[in-house]
């Protein structure tokens, strides 16, 4: 049977083709560039530091103490965080709640809790100690707990609190550091590949000035006051007589306890968080070192530890392999060897060796690039056929 087809119902169905193709193409594109727009890190680290010893400085404590139960609850284990406390206010003579920290009058939540793993307590928490968990410079014979076992696909979370100044941060009153240290110890991080994205939080008096100094790169930073600005406590707790926890800190908890694990929230969201109004100082932040905006830059890409999957439409068809049969099964089969053969669990998958003689035939669908060179060949096939046409 003859069937005429005339050049532009041909051409009509090229351009349709050609289309077809391209739009799958493009949606492939998408999908690669959304992949990598996001955070290519594989594992989540968080470095707490209280540098203020003392019971009138108990809000210190409880700051950290608050930061650490949010970012376990996010999904960071004990293993990946550090933890730096230079007073033990739990154990207090003063403290009328023995073994507990509240962040709030009300006592809804003991910030303390009963499984909290202290990795440096008292007169270990110095500056010099500090620089050296985070450059990795530690004794051969240093617990693995007390270790920032980082490497370069680490998201690190760097949180501080404490007395402090303009350039500078007190360690339990005895010594400081300054910024221009503090900046030179992420720059070594950064050359000896301890980290591929540091998040920077501090709350002290004139703290944006800690943070000026920075110079190496994908590190993003939030202060609570500017210089010249004091960073103010919250409220007081009447059963114990002193401030429980400071201003900017109270309010990052009270956003930190809206996120949960998965959760979409950026940090754009959360530098919003405590203006003025609310904090008294003026927050701020520090973003120019930073590769990736910070309105698709996910919150539990430093304070979780989720792990991304990708799900994909490509799929493959299996038969089943009757040479793997129950367990029971195989223990009553009569003496065939091949039968009583058990199989390890990585031979139970599909591996290049043995795709078609242990699980059958396997349909892939055709690569993107197929679709590519496809359309390639269409538009090629349309410029010849236009090319007929006016000639």
């Amino acid at each position: 049977m003859h069937i005429n087809i005339t050049p532009l119902a041909f051409l009509l169905y090229i351009i349709s083709t050609s289309h077809a193709s391209l739009a799958k193409n493009t949606k492939v594109t998408q999908e690669v560039n959304k992949h990598f727009s996001g955070s290519s890190h594989t594992n989540n680290w968080a470095v707490l530091v209280c540098t203020s010893r003392f019971w009138f400085n108990y809000r210190h404590v409880a700051n950290a103490l608050s930061v650490y139960r949010s970012v376990k609850r996010l999904g960071i284990p004990d293993s990946q965080i550090i933890l730096m406390l230079a007073d033990d206010m739990a154990c207090n003579p003063r403290n009328p709640r023995p073994g507990k920290v509240y962040n709030n009058k009300d006592q809804a939540i003991d910030v303390y809790g009963s499984d909290v793993e202290v990795d440096y307590r008292g007169y270990e928490v110095t500056a010099e100690n500090f620089i050296r968990v985070l450059t990795g410079r530690l004794p051969a014979d240093a617990p693995r707990s007390k270790r920032l076992s980082t490497d370069d696909r680490s998201n690190i979370l760097v949180y501080m609190t404490g007395h402090g100044g303009e350039d500078f941060l007190k360690f339990q009153d005895a010594e400081e550091i300054s910024n221009v240290e503090l900046a030179d110890a992420f720059e070594q991080m950064w050359q000896r590949r301890r980290y591929h994205e540091l998040l920077f939080i501090i709350d002290t008096c004139q703290a944006v000035s800690m943070f000026k100094r920075f110079y190496s790169p994908n590190i993003m930073a939030i202060a609570s006051s500017q210089v010249g600005e004091d960073s103010l406590s919250h409220h007081v707790d009447p059963a114990i007589g002193v401030y429980i926890i400071d201003r900017y800190t109270y309010h990052l908890l009270e956003f930190l306890e809206r996120v949960s694990p998965g959760s979409k929230e950026t940090m754009e969201q959360l530098f919003k968080v405590c203006p003025k109004h609310q904090c008294i100082s003026t927050p701020g932040f520090s973003t120019h070192l930073f590769s990736r905006p910070i309105s698709r830059t996910l919150i539990s890409d430093f304070f979780g530890s989720v792990r991304d999957v990708d799900v994909t439409d490509w799929s493959f068809t299996a038969k089943p392999n009757p040479e793997v049969v129950d367990t029971n099964k195989r223990t009553k089969a009569s003496g065939n060897e091949s039968a009583n053969r058990r199989y390890s669990y990585s031979q139970q998958f599909v591996t290049k060796d043995s795709t078609s003689d242990r699980l059958g035939t396997v349909e892939n669908t055709p690569h993107p690039l197929v679709g590519i060179a496809s359309s390639i060949f269409l538009c090629l096939m349309v410029a010849t056929v236009m090319k007929t046409l006016i000639s």
